[in-house]
């Protein structure tokens, strides 16, 4: 199977339901858990669909089974934002970490109405509420960005992600393409097996750039 960045998401029957926002890898066993789905179309809000559901895709069209046809709403959303009490906040970072710094309490200035007086401080500085964010995607897990960044062991920027491919029997990651441009003029086809670790941003690799070099440019569709 080959998955890229904006490929149409569809049911088996041909309605269109989103779009391919990001691929989530489990970087120790280079397979794909999970896809991405933009929101739009039949989403109001990112989703993420285990890699089971996925009946094909080519590369043009991603095409899911028909038996979770009824249910793709029910798919968690990929990132969940909620907020909670400034104070909440503060006492379970302690509680985390009791030895950690107590932050200065900010203030506002009050300026003064009249030139030459004082002024002073007063009302809090701080938002009554902060913004928590929870992400539906198995811990350890990789939720690659659309042009996530290629290192080489020689911590040389090589490329970034354009498409990954997966064995459609075991939805391992086989390949990796990487774009033109940087180092290289052509695409080059990265063997997954040479990966050693993964962020939502980047991709490392165990060879160094030298040897990326040789390999043959892809020239595939």
């Amino acid at each position: 199977m080959e998955f890229r960045e904006g490929t149409d998401v569809v049911t088996a029957g041909g309605e269109k339901v989103g779009e391919i926002e990001r691929v989530v890898i489990d970087p120790r066993t280079r397979e794909v858990t999970h896809i991405v789905v933009e929101k739009g179309f039949l989403f109001t809000e990112s989703r993420v669909l285990p890699i089971q559901v996925v009946q094909s895709a080519d590369g043009e069209r991603v095409v899911l089974d028909p038996r979770v046809e009824e249910d793709l709403e029910s798919w968690p959303i990929f990132e969940e934002r909620y907020t909670i009490p400034i104070e909440e906040a503060r006492a379970a970072d302690l509680e985390r970490d009791p030895a950690a710094p107590r932050p200065a309490r900010p203030l506002y200035w009050y300026p003064p109405l009249v030139a030459g007086d004082a002024g002073y401080l007063g009302m809090p500085y701080y938002p009554a509420t902060v913004v928590e964010v929870e992400r539906n995607v198995p811990e350890g897990a990789a939720a690659l960005k659309p042009g996530a960044k290629i290192y080489s062991a020689d911590d040389e920027h090589v490329g970034n992600i354009e498409r990954v491919f997966t064995d459609s029997r075991t939805d391992a990651i086989t390949h990796f393409l990487i774009s033109r441009g940087l180092l290289f003029k052509n695409y080059k086809l990265v063997p997954a097996n040479w990966v050693v670790d993964a962020t939502d941003d980047a991709v490392y690799l165990s060879v160094t750039k030298t040897l990326l070099e040789r390999l043959p440019d892809y020239t595939g569709d």
